[in-house]
């Protein structure tokens, strides 16, 4: 007997990523409907807490991606109006969206993490804050929007100056080797996936039908793929997230190191997502896994 019956699809919103949000939540609207849930389809602009209390649904399926939507934003409007809703509460949603912070959790629990700073555009352009090779991105974003790889070699560091840049930036140490993802559901691991694309892993490569190949389960010895599900539950855990969550890492052969890179609490829900994969790989239907997120759906997450 399900808990819920109307469910609100939130999608879209505001953010770098909402292209891509709104075919998340298009395709979760689906499998909810073929699950036998009714649902209301909502973009989540600046009335959606309007929107909401007009709809009175019975939970919220959290499908928006990027800022506000993953950074608990938009799950303090659903734990004012008391709305069950699914993925991560307020305070590890903001974490987890928060890089830096989200490595310093990391490295209490004991997870290998990669050498990174924190600056402005300006120093950035001005010279290497750190020796290539060396990526630049957003501290606070998704879906690797705005990543910029620096290869040894390079005698210009990146000019990111711009009315819309950011006041700060993460640098971050290049891990050269492997990458490898692992989805966590109910601090249970899905599976681990090798992600193989002609150069970086970015939106494109994410999102872009053929711009990557995933390879489940990863072609790994066993005890690294043991360490791999480990530590993604183990990033789960120390982050407080809740339903399902993905964590990304990069593995050197060459070294033996396995690198945490970050937690997605809102994971990519469309065709070419990782999550739905590692899911169907162990026999779990598209309308299945998003029923069991809603029926997970709460307050006070």
């Amino acid at each position: 007997m399900s808990k819920f019956n109307h469910i609100a699809v939130l999608m879209g919103g505001p953010s770098a990523e909402r292209e891509v949000s709104l075919v998340s939540g298009r395709d979760c609207a689906i499998g909810l409907r073929e699950a036998g849930y009714h649902v209301t389809e909502i973009d989540a602009g600046d009335d959606v807490a309007d929107q909401l209390r007009r709809i009175k649904p019975d939970a919220a399926f959290n499908a928006l991606h990027g800022r506000w939507g993953e950074d608990g934003c938009v799950q303090g409007i659903l734990e004012w109006l008391r709305i069950p809703y699914t993925h991560s509460g307020v305070l590890s949603s903001a974490l987890a969206m928060d890089k830096e912070r989200a490595k310093a959790a990391f490295a209490t629990a004991g997870l290998p993490i990669a050498e990174s700073v924190l600056a402005s555009p300006q120093a950035i352009a001005a010279a290497h804050v750190m020796d290539p090779p060396y990526v630049v991105k957003p501290f606070n974003e998704g879906s690797s929007v705005g990543i910029h790889l620096v290869m040894e070699g390079s005698n210009t560091p990146p000019q990111l100056i711009g009315p819309d840049a950011p006041a700060r930036l993460m640098v971050e140490r290049y891990v050269p080797g492997r990458e490898l993802t692992v989805a966590v559901r109910d601090d249970e691991p899905l599976g681990v996936t090798e992600i193989f694309v002609d150069g970086w892993y970015d939106y494109d490569a994410k999102y872009k039908p053929g711009g990557s190949r995933h390879e489940i389960p990863a072609d790994i010895p066993a005890t690294l793929a043991q360490r791999c599900k480990d530590d993604a539950v183990t990033a789960h855990r120390v982050l407080g997230c809740r339903g399902i969550s993905r964590a990304d890492f990069r593995y050197d052969p060459a070294q033996d190191v396995l690198i945490i890179l970050e937690v997605n609490t809102q994971p990519g829900m469309t065709p070419t997502s990782l999550v739905p994969e590692q899911a169907a790989h162990l026999g779990i239907s598209f309308p299945e896994l998003v029923a069991w997120m809603v029926e997970d759906a709460s307050c006070d997450r």
